[in-house]
């Protein structure tokens, strides 16, 4: 899969048809048919949040944050997402991405080491993201061993609150070609992404940018808490 112009076109235009409701969702979550030519999307609207006390509504603008922060990095680890302001209201629309459910986060690291330094870029990612939810199963390989991320609506927060079960390259050396794109991230935000998220949230991913930058190596958890539950 590619992140082509006519992809994204497709995602932001054309015609959608709900397919079910996603199993196993917090929120309403939607398989979408999209368009006429097999294309599939998963629609996450405004109007099935459930309400948090950490985050504001308006989810599903992280999950395209997200996109556009992986676009950004050139880190191709968040399928394309977009917004939408149909069926159901203002909402999210990420292409549906197909894989095994089986596969997961600990299956790649115990079976795939081949699949390690892209397991190493998300956990660089979420730690740019702050993402507070990378579960194991919230990582998916496609067809073509390529690795995705999915559900990012706990992301960005002003306060760091990393929860993620990537922590296995703890100490480790970061590889230049994951921190030279965090160079010029700090340099020159999007700002497509920068309309997403408040300016708090964006001084806090600079701050946590510029950590990286400086040490240079993957952090290691300090408590518990910064492990999701279900791992899975």
């Amino acid at each position: 899969m590619s992140n082509t112009p006519e992809l994204l076109q497709l995602l932001t235009d054309g015609h959608l048809e709900i397919e079910g409701r996603m199993p196993n969702s917090s929120n309403a979550t939607f398989l979408m048919a999209v368009g006429d030519d097999g294309t599939q999307g998963i629609y996450k609207p405004l109007t099935g949040e459930r309400p948090l006390w950490d985050f504001e509504p308006g989810l599903y603008k992280r999950e395209v944050a997200a996109y556009r922060l992986s676009e950004a990095l050139q880190y191709d680890i968040i399928p394309p997402t977009v917004v939408r302001e149909e069926p159901l209201g203002e909402g999210s629309l990420q292409l549906f991405i197909n894989h095994d459910p089986s596969l997961h986060y600990f299956t790649f690291l115990d079976s795939r080491p081949e699949l390690h330094d892209q397991l190493r870029k998300m956990a660089v990612f979420d730690i740019v993201a702050n993402n507070t939810d990378r579960k194991g199963g919230h990582v998916l390989v496609d067809a073509n061993d390529h690795l995705w991320g999915i559900d990012h609506g706990v992301c960005f927060s002003d306060e760091f609150k990393l929860r993620t079960v990537i922590w296995d390259f703890a100490g480790e050396d970061i590889a230049e070609e994951l921190l030279a794109p965090l160079e010029v991230l700090m340099n020159d935000v999007p700002t497509n992404l920068i309309s997403l998220l408040t300016d708090d949230e964006i001084d806090a991913m600079l701050e946590r940018t510029e950590w990286l930058l400086q040490n240079r190596v993957f952090p290691a958890p300090e408590s518990r808490y910064q492990y999701p539950w279900p791992l899975l």
